[in-house]
């Protein structure tokens, strides 16, 4: 029974009040969304003042929607707006107990992200990743907390998507993962445990079905109507693959094939030519206004 007990305290994230989040695009900012509305107190950074007005501007528009649909009240929205201060100095993270960095899916990037924050953090402060595919053993080995580094990988839309992939690298300490495990919950979501290997659990098997339907309009089996309508009444997607490729961005889906191709080196994960193609184009799906479908007039047409 003692035993039980002890790991009960481990696992406990009372002492985590104050969230950093590192990035106030599309997943920083409901990262920053679900942590304020979890009463915690929240620090968002970015470089630039634009991307955090936008990110900002994001959160307020989203918690609107909660309001409308009866699931917050106007005093919940109001009381987790306060809690979060914006900024685009690391300093603000001095008095975090966990900091999430949700910045560009790229290694280099997060590297030196994590060069310049940890300077900033307290010593026994946790710091995480949202990363959806990069190695958690090689990114905590960037820091000076390897132990007290993982990965928690939320889901986009992060106030509406319920999972957050939690990985530990080779170095996690065992009581850094259970006090993750623990805040996620009260953060209202649920976690499931990825082993670190490249793409974790969803994207490993997601990103794969989404290349294979660009490689399905590739050699022309179907057009990009036929292949979502397909998969939404065959399979009961709720999104066909191609829409979803525009909504997670075409850039994104390519970088995780990329990892999973070099990753795993089997030839099964090579990126399709034409998903290389749309990218190289900087067709990248909703955020560049056109990708497998056109976002310019009222409704979205495809463009193959």
């Amino acid at each position: 029974m003692t035993h039980q007990g002890t790991a009960t305290t481990r696992g406990d994230s009372s002492h985590i009040k104050i969230i950093g989040v590192v990035g106030a695009g599309q997943m920083g900012n409901g990262i920053a969304h679900v942590a304020a509305m979890s009463g915690f107190t929240v620090k968002l950074v970015d470089i630039s003042e634009a991307a955090l007005a936008k990110g900002m501007g994001a959160i307020g528009k989203n918690l609107d929607r909660q309001v409308s649909r009866g699931k917050i009240t106007e005093a919940d929205k109001a009381a987790a707006l306060a809690r979060i201060t914006t900024g685009s100095d690391y300093k603000l993270f001095a008095d975090c107990d966990l900091v999430v960095e949700a910045a560009t899916e790229n290694e280099v990037v997060k590297k030196q992200i994590f060069s310049q924050v940890c300077p900033f953090l307290k010593p026994e402060a946790l710091l995480a990743s949202n990363t959806s595919s990069i190695s958690i053993t090689r990114l905590g080995a960037a820091t000076d907390r390897p132990g007290r580094f993982m990965g928690m990988h939320f889901m986009n839309p992060v106030p509406v998507m319920a999972l957050v992939e939690l990985i530990r690298g080779i170095a996690t300490a065992e009581d850094t993962f259970a006090i993750v495990r623990d805040l996620v919950a009260r953060m209202g979501k649920i976690s499931v445990s990825a082993e670190d290997f490249p793409a974790f659990i969803v994207n490993r098997i997601l990103l794969p079905m989404i290349n294979e339907a660009v490689y399905t309009l590739y050699e022309g089996v179907g057009s990009v109507e036929s292949i979502d309508n397909a998969m939404k009444l065959g399979a009961n997607h709720p999104m066909g693959p191609l829409e979803l490729a525009d909504f997670i961005g075409l850039d994104v889906c390519l970088s995780i094939m990329q990892v999973l191709y070099e990753g795993l080196a089997d030839s099964k994960y090579r990126p399709c030519p034409l998903l290389v193609k749309y990218v190289e184009a900087g067709w990248l799906g909703r955020k560049s206004g056109r990708g497998f479908y056109d976002y310019s007039g009222e409704k979205p047409l495809p463009t193959r």
